[in-house]
């Protein structure tokens, strides 16, 4: 039986807040006041990022280990907040179902976080499109840009966003129907976690800092070459209007009641996968242990938080958390999906060679990671026996999960672990240490991240590539980070290549300059920004029962 949500203005009282300090979204949900990030910290701030080996189609459940961690250290007493991604409407209705955890794992009120929520997605999509809408109109109406010229249609970089999967609008034509309807050219559509506008939104600092990231937005160039900006098109002030409130976190809970603050959603095979600057700061603040995640594999969320997000925030992790399943490590080893619940010891230690080149990335980062294997009930014991035995020689901790089934209490043992470790770093906390300096030039850092982190041998740039970085360069972008887009199912750019694949050609194929952001895409292999729905998408399984709430939004729901 599930245990009664707690009214938020309770669960806000365990952080030491207030009623002043909320914004309610009805009883179980609220937005935070932005002035919390200035307060003193009242927690000592450890934080815990969670991040896991490739997915496979069987399943790691990093989300469901990060709450079921945070729930277990509660048990245990300790002050623990999570910060963690809002969940996209895509996946929900596509392939994947929600993203709120899972079993007895999860967060409160799952519906509502898993569809609407608090409007955040919907305000990024509609600042997205307004300034999509002024793009068009400046062309339309033959605007001049002062000192630069008229936006040239061929030359117009910024798409539409939509939140949802939709594969027919990855490519298309507007403008069509004469000449009261606009001016005919090309477009694309971008899910909305790949959206600019949500990475700026993850990334902002304040109001302040929102508008200014807003206003260096390029939507293209003039018929001179020269590049415009949404603040060139005078689109920041009324984007950062629209997205007001949606620059707040908001507060919900874990089913066993915990604090959970999840804000902002970008993904980390086409973005940088992290929640919010301004939540993790806030869960760092008012936590002794602050939780949160880096979407996908460790290759791509975990290495975006630290190269990316920890030198936008300020902040570096104590602990890293790597969530591996036996079904999963088999999967890399060679077993296929159907066959991978079944034992094979030989499959599994096949697949730790896929583990351990995760271990050695996390080392060069300067990290001691805790591998937390997520427990299914069917789990032959000689294999979790051998798993603990192989991380231990690996000279990585070791814990068991059983977080999904048994819910905080099955985090007991994870926690005790993580809170050692992370308690273990309060005389000397790890210093940061990146993959690449500012430095760099931009290629030089595309190729340290695939060469230290993928495995990558050679690193190919095509002729499109190679004059995107050298424009990018000349309007200011050479001393940004870089983020990759890449596909989630290998270390590699080719989703079929599982395991540990060694000297491969990694090739980028275009670079986008997300200035705003203030990083570079650099976009390999066939990863889209615009996903496709599956054949049977999950939408199929979802209803509205009579009791008003909705069935079939999570998995085996």
């Amino acid at each position: 039986m599930d245990t009664p949500l707690r009214p938020i203005t309770d669960v806000a009282g365990d952080l030491g807040l207030t009623a002043d300090d909320l914004e309610p979204y009805g009883r179980y949900k609220a937005k935070l006041d932005l002035g919390l990030v200035e307060r003193p910290a009242v927690g000592k701030g450890r934080l815990i990022l969670v991040s896991a080996i490739n997915p496979t189609p069987a399943g790691e459940g990093k989300t469901t280990t990060s709450i079921g961690l945070a729930m277990g250290m509660r048990r245990l007493g300790k002050n623990a907040v999570l910060a963690l991604r809002e969940p996209s409407l895509g996946p929900v209705f596509g392939i994947k179902g929600g993203g709120t955890g899972g079993g007895l794992a999860s967060l409160a009120p799952a519906d509502d976080i898993n569809l609407h929520f608090t409007g955040d997605i919907h305000a990024i999509t509609t600042a997205h499109n307004l300034l999509s809408a002024l793009i068009d109109n400046a062309v339309h109406f033959r605007d001049v840009v002062p000192d630069k010229g008229q936006l040239d249609p061929r030359q117009i970089t910024w798409g539409r966003a939509l939140d949802m999967n939709d594969r027919a609008l990855r490519h298309c034509v507007v403008g069509l129907g004469g000449k009261a309807h606009g001016t005919p050219r090309e477009e694309r559509f971008d899910i909305t976690a790949a959206s600019e506008i949500m990475a700026v939104l993850a990334l902002a600092s304040g109001h302040v800092d929102l508008e200014e990231r807003l206003s260096r937005i390029i939507v293209g160039q003039t018929y001179e070459g020269r590049a415009v900006t949404a603040g060139d098109l005078g689109a920041a002030a009324a984007m950062t209007a629209v997205l007001r409130d949606a620059l707040k976190p908001n507060l919900v809970q874990t089913r066993e009641g915990g604090p959970a603050i999840v804000h902002a959603g970008p993904f980390a095979n086409i973005a940088h996968g992290c929640n919010s600057v301004l939540a993790t700061k806030l869960a760092v603040r008012l936590g002794d242990y602050a939780i949160t995640e880096g979407g996908f594999g460790f290759d791509l969320g975990g290495e975006k938080f630290l190269d990316i997000k920890c030198r936008a925030a300020g902040v570096w992790p104590r602990v890293l958390v790597l969530v591996a399943t036996l079904r999963a490590l088999k999967m890399h080893g060679g077993a296929s999906v159907k066959v991978a619940a079944a034992p094979d010891q030989t499959r599994l230690e096949a697949g730790m060679a896929h583990l351990e080149r995760h271990l050695e990335t996390a080392r060069s980062f300067g990290l001691s990671p805790v591998v937390v294997v997520n427990v299914f009930p069917d789990d032959p014991e000689t294999e979790l026996a051998f798993l603990a035995a192989a991380v231990e020689k690996l000279g990585a901790r070791f814990a068991r999960s059983e977080v999904f089934a048994r819910g905080g209490e099955g985090g007991l043992e994870l926690a005790r672990v993580v809170c050692e470790a992370a308690d273990a770093t309060d005389a000397s906390p790890p210093a940061p240490k990146y993959m690449y300096t500012l430095q760099d030039p931009p290629k030089v850092k595309i190729e340290k991240v695939a060469r230290g982190v993928y495995g990558a041998g050679q690193v190919v740039f095509t002729s499109a590539a190679e004059t995107q970085i050298a424009r990018a360069c000349d309007l200011g972008g050479a001393e940004l980070p870089v983020c990759m887009a890449k596909t989630q199912l290998s270390l590699s750019d080719d989703p079929k290549l599982v395991g540990r694949p060694d000297g491969f050609t990694l090739t980028v194929r275009e670079v986008r300059l997300a200035a705003g952001a203030g990083f570079l895409v650099a976009l390999t292999g066939d990863v889209m920004t615009m996903p496709g729905l599956p054949k049977v998408p999950a939408s199929r399984n979802i209803r509205l029962l009579p009791s008003g709430s909705i069935k079939g939004l999570m998995q085996n729901d």
